[in-house]
């Protein structure tokens, strides 16, 4: 059992909004947290405009591919996130669930998808700060 805190992202596709959470929290945190990202009906690849507005940011996710949600991912989580877009994850007690409202970026161009990015590195940013402070030297 890990002491680092996990973090899972869930939507439905697990291609856009759940894959760039969870590029931005490997970004960010680095190996302090454990991260998982997977949807209830997986798309086929990542949104390509999402992995382009990453790469602006200098964060490659190419070699990312969407993932089912499964109860052991859940299980092994200790906050679940949900990326607005209704996606019920399995509940089990002593874990935490966080609902994010974003924009679904799925059909979407770049210049749309810059937004939602920016604004997932906001909530990431948080979620690091209260999960997974920098240690004090």
């Amino acid at each position: 059992m890990s002491d680092k805190p996990s973090v899972l992202f869930v939507c439905v596709h697990n291609a856009g909004r759940s894959q760039m959470a969870a590029a931005w929290l490997t970004h960010l945190a680095g190996d302090r947290v454990e991260v998982r990202s997977a949807g209830s009906a997986p798309a086929g690849s990542v949104n390509p405009a999402a992995v382009e507005a990453m790469k602006e940011v200098g964060i490659d996710m190419s070699a990312e591919t969407p993932k089912v949600l499964t109860i052991e991912a859940v299980q092994a989580s200790d906050v679940c996130i949900t990326m607005g877009c209704g996606d019920a994850c399995p509940v089990f007690p002593g874990k935490r669930y966080l609902d994010w409202k974003l924009e679904d970026p799925a059909g979407q161009g770049v210049e749309a998808v810059r937004p939602i990015r920016d604004e997932i590195k906001s909530r990431i940013e948080g979620l690091i700060a209260e999960i997974a402070p920098e240690p004090v030297s």
